[in-house]
C-alpha cells in the first residue's frame, strides 16, 4: 500500500492542477464571449455585401453573351490541377482534439486530391507544426499575412515546386489579435494567384462555429465562386452527441450563452437579394464585379478565421471543464486511498499493541 505522505503529496499536486484548469476555463469562457460578439458584429457587413451581389447576379449577365467568358476572373471555372488549401488551426494547446481534428480533415482532403499539385497556407502554430513534419516547404514562403506584392511576385516567378504537396505559407500568431486587414491581405494574395492561373481552386478547412453546441468541421471551397451566399461545403463532420453534451455542461457551468450566431434579422436581410424590385446600376456589371467580388472573398476568409477563433475557445473551455471534473474525481479517489491507508496503519498498530499485551 502506498505511503500516506506520497498520497498527500499527490493530492496537493492534483488540487493545484485543478485550480489551474478552473482558471483556464474561466479565461476561455470570457474570450469565447468576446469572440462570439466579434463574429456577430461582422455579420451585418458580410450579409449586406452578399445580398448586393445576389441582387446583381439576379439582374445582370454573369457571362459575356458574345464570347461566353465570365465577366470576372473569379467566376471562371477550370479543371483542378493546382489547388490552394488554407488550414486554420490554433496557436496554443490544451484545447482537446480541436487542432488534431482539423489536421485530420486536411489530411483526408489531401488524400482525395492525390495526383494534383496542392499548396498549403498554414494558419496557426499547431497546424503549421503538423504539416511541417509531413510536407516540404516552398522555396519562398509567406511568414505573415502582411505579405508585399514584391514577395508574391518572387514566389510566383520561382516556378520550382518542393513536391506535389508543399507548404506555401505560414501564418503564426495572427489569430490572437485578428484584424480584417490580415484576412484582406491573404485574400489579395490568393486572388492574384488565381487570376494569374497559378491555382485553379481554393479551399479552406476550419471549424465552423454557430454556437457552443452547434459546430462542425468543414472543408469549404472559396474559389471559384459557384453560388454567391451559399457555402460550397465539400466535407463536413458534425459534433457527436457526447461532445455536444460535454460542451453544454461546460457552457452552463461557465455561464456562456448557447444562442446561435444566426438570427431572424439575418434571414430577413437575406431576402434583399431576391426581392422583386427593379434596381438601376450606374456602373456596368464588369466594374461592379471587379469591386465587390474581391471583398466577398476576403469576408469569407475573415468569417472562417473568426469562427475558428470562437470554436477554439469553446473547445478549450470544454477541455478545461473536463479536466477540472477529472481532477475532482482523482482527488476523491486519492482521499479514499489515503483514508484506507491510515485506517490500515491504525489497525496494524492496535493489533501490535494487543498482541504485545497478550504476550505479557
Amino acid at each position: 500500500m502506498p505511503n500516506i505522505l506520497d498520497i498527500r503529496r499527490r493530492i496537493r499536486s492534483v488540487v493545484n492542477t485543478r485550480q489551474i484548469t478552473k482558471a483556464m476555463k474561466v479565461v476561455s469562457a470570457a474570450k469565447l464571449r468576446r469572440a462570439q460578439e466579434r463574429a456577430l458584429a461582422a455579420r451585418p457587413y458580410a450579409q449586406m455585401l452578399t445580398n448586393v451581389l445576389k441582387s446583381l447576379v439576379a439582374r445582370a449577365e454573369i457571362c459575356d453573351p458574345e464570347t461566353g467568358e465570365p465577366k470576372h476572373p473569379l467566376l471562371a471555372q477550370r479543371p483542378e490541377k493546382n489547388i490552394l488549401l488554407i488550414v486554420v488551426t490554433g496557436d496554443k494547446g490544451l484545447a482537446g482534439a480541436f487542432s488534431a481534428n482539423i489536421t485530420k480533415a486536411a489530411t483526408r482532403f489531401l488524400e482525395s486530391k492525390e495526383g494534383k499539385n496542392v499548396d498549403i497556407e498554414a494558419i496557426g502554430r499547431k497546424g503549421r507544426d503538423f504539416l511541417r513534419r509531413r510536407y516540404p516547404a516552398a522555396a519562398v514562403q509567406t511568414h505573415s499575412l502582411a505579405e508585399t506584392e514584391e514577395s508574391m511576385e518572387t514566389r510566383a516567378s520561382a516556378g520550382v515546386r518542393a513536391g506535389a504537396i508543399q507548404i506555401a505559407g505560414e501564418h503564426v500568431g495572427v489569430l490572437g489579435k485578428l484584424q480584417y486587414s490580415q484576412a484582406r491581405t491573404l485574400a489579395e494574395s490568393v486572388i492574384e494567384r488565381y487570376q494569374r492561373g497559378e491555382i485553379d481552386a481554393v479551399y479552406v478547412v476550419f471549424n465552423e462555429f454557430k454556437s457552443v453546441i452547434a459546430q462542425r468541421l468543414i472543408v469549404e471551397q472559396i474559389l471559384p465562386i459557384e453560388q454567391i451566399g451559399d457555402p460550397a461545403v465539400r466535407q463536413a463532420e458534425e459534433m457527436t452527441e457526447e461532445e455536444k453534451k460535454k460542451a453544454k455542461e461546460a457552457a452552463i457551468s461557465a455561464g456562456v450563452g448557447m444562442r446561435s450566431t444566426d438570427s431572424a434579422a439575418d434571414q430577413a436581410a437575406a431576402q434583399f437579394g431576391t426581392s422583386q424590385v427593379d434596381y438601376i446600376y450606374e456602373q456596368p456589371p464588369e466594374e461592379l464585379f471587379r469591386a465587390l467580388l474581391p471583398k466577398y472573398v476576403a469576408i469569407q476568409i475573415f468569417r472562417a478565421l473568426l469562427e475558428s477563433v470562437a470554436a477554439e475557445h469553446a473547445a478549450r473551455m470544454t477541455a478545461m471543464d473536463s479536466a477540472t471534473s477529472n481532477a475532482t474525481d482523482m482527488i476523491d479517489s486519492l482521499t479514499l486511498a489515503m483514508n484506507r491507508a491510515r485506517q490500515a496503519k491504525i489497525t496494524k498498530e492496535i493489533i501490535e499493541i494487543v498482541s504485545g499485551a497478550a504476550a505479557m
